[in-house]
């Protein structure tokens, strides 16, 4: 099998009529579901299956040699995972029922609208990928254990919901369905697209492309190429990313800003598995895997109309939420190990020890970059390092200029209303302040300077007010 066949496992086409099997192959393949096999003598159908699982079989009623219906019933029995999908020139109500009782996926009566015939195929191939992929994932959670570890290795975490993500990936990686990944910008959506790609393995091209503020053309042009005389310009045909992706993964990152002519082109791609290069009115299939992501909010865009809601169910079958920095704080000391080995590399200079200090520090900052912003801050402090121990000076430099290293007070604006509940009295002075205190000290792990740092006072002013709260 090609690997660029879809679906993964064969389509069966079963009829005796060899005018049937070539009219039923020719629409699927144009529909871009190629990997097809065909069978004109019914009594092969049990060998055959016991050689290979296809994803959906057509299966004709009126055969030589063998009942359909049996065959139906005999199919469902051995083989109940497997859609099969009546076609006959039957068109009796009652037949078409006794069909859906016996398990059959679909009936349809010849001639078959080219349509309905494609429609109810793909139907069929999504729902057994989706089947496939929810017993992988019972499998993945029930065993705790990863297949494939390596696919990982760019994403440096020992966080259990990072684990979760992981296993969830495994699951759906060789799905054809598109895959919406989200999370705030810099905690590795790109990563993780990559880490999908290997666990496919797919033999084509991980191809990625920022469609965040480009105009339709562009993005027609980017995506799908165009012909010699396309437009003003246009001198030689080009390629698009939808073609040098074929066999592989196109990655479409910031997918909450592209514009709305393009939301249109996109869903067209996504649904029917073709696209017209610029300048011209025949289409071509496309044979790459799509994987979205977005550090927007898309249901409130979808509210507004600036999403739409066609495309964001048909992007979201598989959809993976990494959560931010702050979420997994566990993971700080080891993303600052590698970065560190990083800088040092870049740098020429040996890894620096740092004081114990500087992760309890990194903990009480909230990272609005997250792992992207932990890295430039890194890298910065590496810059200037002369001494064998790290300064955290750099570290401390970057938090106060971005307002998160003293009283919080953009936190305090924005959560206040959750942080004094209407049904509830309010605290004493005396009380709040001990409780800030103490929360403050269970942050740092009961470093008393980190603890007035981050609550925007100093050290001597802390001890003060624990000795009078405590006395």
């Amino acid at each position: 099998m090609s690997p660029n066949n879809y679906p993964a496992s064969p389509v069966l086409v079963v009829d005796d009529e060899e005018g049937i099997i070539l009219a039923f192959s020719l629409t699927l393949r144009s529909a871009g579901i190629t990997n097809l096999i065909t069978c004109q003598d019914g009594r092969r159908v049990p060998e055959i299956l016991t050689e290979v699982e296809p994803s959906v079989i057509l299966l004709d009623l009126i055969l030589p040699y063998v009942r359909g219906e049996d065959l139906l019933v005999e199919t469902k029995t051995e083989y109940p995972q497997i859609p099969v999908i009546i076609v006959t020139g039957n068109n009796e109500l009652d037949h078409a029922v006794q069909c859906m009782k016996s398990g059959a996926f679909d009936y349809l009566v010849k001639p078959v609208e080219r349509s309905r015939l494609i429609s109810s195929v793909n139907r069929a191939i999504e729902i057994r990928e989706l089947a496939r992929e929810n017993r992988r994932l019972r499998e993945r959670f029930l065993t705790g254990g990863l297949e494939h570890p390596e696919a990982f290795s760019g994403i440096i975490t020992m966080d259990p919901r990072m684990r979760s993500l992981f296993q969830y990936a495994e699951a759906i990686a060789r799905s054809s369905q598109p895959v919406l990944i989200t999370g705030e910008s810099g905690v590795g959506k790109e990563l993780m697209a990559r880490a999908l790609y290997r666990l496919a393995g797919r033999k084509g091209s991980f191809v990625s492309v920022n469609v965040a503020g480009i105009d339709d053309q562009a993005f027609s042009d980017t995506l799908f190429g165009h012909r010699r005389g396309a437009f003003t310009g246009a001198d030689s045909p080009r390629k698009g990313l939808v073609e040098q992706a074929a066999g592989g993964t196109l990655f479409l990152d910031e997918i909450g800003d592209l514009a709305a002519e393009s939301q249109v082109k996109l869903l067209r791609l996504l649904q029917e598995r073709e696209y017209y290069p610029l300048g011209s009115d025949q289409p071509r299939k496309s044979e790459a895997h799509v994987i979205v992501a977005t550090n927007r909010a898309l249901k409130p865009a979808m509210a507004d109309g600036r999403f739409r809601k066609d495309l964001y169910y048909r992007l979201s079958v598989h959809q993976l939420r990494l959560p931010s920095l702050r979420e997994r704080p566990g993971d700080i000391p080891l993303l600052l190990d590698h970065f560190l080995e990083e800088a040092a590399l870049e740098f020429g200079k040996k890894k620096p020890a740092y004081p114990e200090e500087l992760p309890v520090l990194l903990n009480t900052y909230r990272f609005p970059g997250n792992l992207r912003e932990l890295r430039s801050m890194v890298f910065d402090a590496m810059a200037g390092h002369q001494s064998k121990i790290l300064s955290m000076a750099r570290f401390r430099a970057h938090m106060e200029k971005e307002g998160q290293a003293g009283g919080g007070t953009a936190l305090a604006a924005k959560a206040e209303t959750a942080w004094f509940p209407e049904h509830l009295p309010l605290p004493t002075l005396a009380d709040a302040n001990l409780l800030l205190m103490k929360e403050a000290l269970r942050r740092t792990d009961g470093n008393r300077s980190m603890a007035a740092r981050l609550l925007g006072i100093s050290r001597q002013r802390l001890l003060r007010h624990l000795d009078a709260l405590n006395g």
